[in-house]
């Protein structure tokens, strides 16, 4: 049985037939800014989704076509102290960590503007999608701090060149660019980013549900561990699959059709 949604006063979650959720910055600034009420709504929201057992995927969005985020809150962070700079950068931390830790596919819809804190939440999702109107930068430096909590995995996605420019410079970059250096996976055209989305979700959403959190699982795994220590886990991982049925079930239409073909 599933469980009923609950409100939240920032994010919109809805849920297919098919366990795929979305999760939406709602009631924000037009461009889904990030202020701390809005932040810490999406990240109880993430932590909801992330706790449920029919979830196979998660699509992460926001409001409008005109931004994906278009950054933190410049007007809230130009009234901090040094204490309430700390207390804010954690609750962005703590909403992209949350992302990071629902144990099913997270996948970003980029479309517009996907800056600052915009694309250290997009970096913390296991696959980003743009369209081509999409625009992605890191301009804290212009506005006299630096880049940081999740701008840390930009190096591992992008490259250490691609990251020092977005960081130094504090320019943007097209989805064109965004996809050469392997920040998009995909971009499509203006107007059919939701197909392309789709088009991802959909074989997640076909594959066997204990795989796909255990690939997920395996993948974060591989990313901190040693290769040895990552082939170990491996090894326990596919072993652990065949305590369930999934493979079973999963496997029969091809034995079912290879027996077919072998009694013509």
């Amino acid at each position: 049985m599933t469980a009923p949604i609950p409100a939240f006063s920032h994010a919109l979650v809805t849920r297919d037939e098919r366990g795929v959720y979305t999760l939406q910055i709602h009631d924000a600034k037009s461009l889904n800014i990030l202020a701390s009420a809005v932040t810490l709504s999406l990240t109880e929201a993430a932590r909801w989704i992330a706790a449920q057992d029919d979830a196979r995927a998660v699509v992460i969005r926001g409001t409008g076509e005109r931004a994906f985020v278009g950054g933190a809150n410049i007007y809230e962070m130009a009234e901090l102290d040094p204490q309430g700079a700390r207390e804010f950068i954690t609750r962005l931390r703590d909403l992209c960590d949350a992302v990071a830790a629902i144990p099913v596919p997270t996948i970003a819809r980029i479309p517009g503007f996907c800056l600052g804190a915009g694309m250290e939440l997009a970096a913390a999702c296991d696959i980003r999608l743009g369209s081509a109107d999409a625009v992605f930068g890191m301009p804290e430096v212009r506005v006299g701090i630096p880049s940081v909590i999740h701008a840390v995995l930009l190096p591992a996605i992008i490259g250490p060149g691609p990251t020092n420019w977005l960081l130094l410079t504090g320019e943007t970059v097209d989805a064109a660019q965004a996809r050469q250096w392997g920040f998009l996976e995909f971009v499509s055209e203006t107007g059919a980013l939701d197909a392309l989305v789709e088009h991802t979700v959909a074989p997640i959403a076909e594959s066997g549900p204990i795989a796909v959190r255990s690939q997920k699982a395996l993948l974060r795994y591989w990313s901190e561990s040693t290769v040895q220590a990552g082939l170990d886990r491996s090894v326990a991982a596919f072993g652990e699959a065949f305590t369930t049925d999934e493979p079973r079930r999963y496997m029969a239409p091809f034995v079912n059709r290879k027996k077919q073909q072998e009694a013509k």
